[in-house]
């Protein structure tokens, strides 16, 4: 049986998510938004694609929740992005009801899936929803380590001239200029990248990696990064779907896992059918796992900020 898989929010990074999710042709998806004809209009366009491409025409656009019932994922990428004046309380308020209301009828609709939250401030986002959806940690996890370990596995093959596919990498701690490029654990085909790059520009790259949904924004002058930020939400979906039980840089919630507590952070996860099965803890060096905590620190700064609001 075809599961069902229910994307909240018809802009830019949703809409790319569905047609990524349709395409691989295991799921029937659901684009729901609140503004009136936009995600029908966007699914019609899309089954029509799936003749020419190759995948069943069997998805939804949905103006409420209701085509969301029995869903086995949600992704909610619904949200406002930051606009000229707005303060970073005013997103977080802003945000915080947005996420918070999505999550309650995602509770009530359907109260075994497994949920993906995407929109921003991301690791504040994960508790906004984590509260109003009363799931098991395991199923609420953030979207943001694998977009930005891409970023930095984009840059370093560009470095040095080879295939993003042979570069290993990943990203820990907060979706934010405090993030952590682990570059203890970068390789080029099993070759650590501190043999093959100095230390000065490994530390050019990360602080790009760091900027790189800034340097996407500033380039499109209006809106942010959604392809690749869908096609990170898609791997997630895979090892979900097809319990590949892949190691991932997932937000999840710490524990006492790398002495964090009860809060949203990028750590790395296996992933599987029921969701988060493991965070792994991987031995990091004095000065990554300071980075961690310093990162950890700011993360619980937002959220006791947005907990005032």
């Amino acid at each position: 049986m075809r599961q069902k898989i229910t994307v909240v929010g018809a802009g830019q990074v949703g809409a790319t998510c569905a047609q990524r999710l349709a395409e691989r042709d295991y799921a029937d998806v659901v684009l729901v938004d609140i503004v009136e004809g936009l995600p029908q209009g966007k699914v019609l366009d899309m089954n029509q694609s799936g003749p020419i491409v190759g995948y069943e025409p069997n998805h939804t656009g949905a103006g409420d929740y209701e085509e969301a019932s029995g869903s086995d994922i949600v992704i909610i990428t619904s949200g406002s992005p930051r606009k000229p004046g707005m303060s970073r309380d005013d997103l977080l308020e802003v945000n915080k009801s947005i996420v918070g209301d999505v999550a309650g009828q995602i509770a009530e609709k359907a109260p075994d899936a497994t949920v993906i939250v995407v929109t921003n401030p991301l690791d504040a986002m994960c508790h906004a929803a984590y509260d109003a959806l009363g799931f098991p940690r395991q199923r609420v996890i953030g979207m943001a380590g694998i977009l930005d370990s891409a970023r930095f596995r984009t840059f370093i093959a560009w470095e040095l001239g080879v295939s993003a596919r042979d570069v290993t990498g990943f990203v820990l701690g907060g979706h934010g200029d405090t993030m952590v490029p682990v570059v203890s654990y970068t390789s080029v085909a099993g070759v650590p990248i501190r043999q093959l790059l100095e230390d000065e520009r490994i530390e050019e790259i990360v602080q790009r990696t760091r900027d790189g949904g800034a340097e996407v924004g500033k380039l499109l002058q209006t809106g942010s990064a959604f392809y690749a930020p869908s096609a990170a939400v898609a791997e997630m979906v895979d090892s979900i779907v097809l319990d590949q039980k892949r190691i991932l840089p997932c937000a999840a919630l710490c524990q006492g896992e790398y002495d964090i507590d009860g809060l949203f952070v990028g750590v790395p996860v296996r992933l599987g059918h029921d969701g988060i099965e493991e965070i792994l803890q991987i031995e990091l060096t004095d000065e990554e796992r300071s980075g961690l905590s310093h990162s950890a620190d700011s993360v619980r700064e937002l959220v006791d900020a947005m907990a005032k609001l």
